[in-house]
């Protein structure tokens, strides 16, 4: 078969945007990767002579795939060990996708992507296809294959399903660097009220092991509970060593639009701390350590400038 070099530039040039879409109805950047990887062959297979609107056309044929994906994911969830948490995206990855609005970063927070759980599948996709990407109801309407009336009522019924009184501060890099070595100061020193004093009141920290790596099987609520959980994790010891290949290397980044803590040793990634701040403080604590979670962040890593570990040799 040949390959229709013009084709196949049409479909790059949409790539990044069907990769920011499938990330955020799938939480996870694999399953992100290997949805637009079937888009595309159904794209080298349509007869393209019929597509008026080739980004339309993928839209709905990508959607389409996140849904069967969605359903699977769904009972595969059911069965997981422990808690569940998406894939962590560095600032540099076009998984991110649009970042102009409000709507737009929040739609890629780890505290909004655990929150679209809650969602059906159709919910999750109005939702995100309305506020993480500006499409109208009657668009959406037609990718669905549903009447317009219909997609505007379970556009409403996901915003309440998601609604939240939290009220997330705007971060850049430089303040996000702080906050982490801040965070980090407490958790190292081994005082409790120093990590209350950053968190609000009803602070939750939420672990992701898969089974793989030892984490609670249920969220910690809390400021005290949550500050006494962090300084027990913080504490070196060799089982902790022997657990992750090694001495660690401390870094700050940013993932989905959050300060994180990224935890590296033996050349890989072992652990991603990100912290959902508000404007009362540090409100939720979200730990993915869960190693095949971790292999996208690991190869991501070597590809952008992270700058010098806060912590050489933890």
């Amino acid at each position: 078969m040949l390959v229709d070099t013009h084709e196949v530039e049409v479909f790059e040039n949409a790539r990044a945007r069907l990769e920011a879409i499938a990330y955020r109805l799938l939480g996870s950047a694999s399953d992100a990767e290997d949805a637009v990887q079937e888009t595309f062959l159904r794209w080298q297979a349509a007869d393209r002579e019929f597509i008026e609107t080739p980004l339309a056309w993928l839209t709905k044929v990508l959607t389409n795939i996140c849904l069967n994906q969605l359903a699977s994911a769904r009972s595969r969830r059911e069965t997981y060990v422990g808690q569940w948490l998406p894939e962590p995206v560095f600032a540099t990855d076009r998984m991110l996708g649009p970042a102009d609005t409000v709507e737009q970063r929040e739609s890629v927070s780890i505290a909004m992507l655990r929150l679209m759980e809650r969602l059906t599948a159709k919910e999750r996709v109005v939702y995100v296809l309305r506020e993480a990407f500006g499409y109208s109801h009657g668009e959406i309407a037609e990718i669905l294959d549903l009447t317009e009336a219909n997609c505007q009522q379970i556009y409403r019924r996901a915003k309440q399903h998601v609604a939240t009184d939290r009220t997330r501060v705007e971060i850049d890099e430089a303040v996000a660097r702080r906050i982490v070595e801040e965070f980090l100061a407490a958790a190292l020193s081994g005082n409790t009220d120093s990590l209350v004093r950053l968190l609000t009141d009803d602070a939750i920290s939420v672990g992701d092991g898969g089974g793989v790596v030892v984490s609670l099987p249920q969220p910690i609520t809390g400021a005290l509970r949550v500050a006494r959980f962090l300084r027990r994790l913080f504490e070196p010891t060799a089982a902790k060593w022997e657990t992750i290949g090694g001495r660690a290397a401390l870094f700050a980044a940013m993932a989905n639009g959050m300060p994180a803590l990224v935890i590296v040793a033996g050349g890989r990634i072992v652990g991603v701390i990100t912290l959902e701040v508000t404007t009362d403080g540090i409100a939720a604590v979200h730990t993915q350590a869960n190693p095949a979670k971790l292999d996208r962040a690991t190869r991501q890593w070597a590809t952008f400038e992270h700058g010098g570990p806060l912590i050489e040799n933890w």
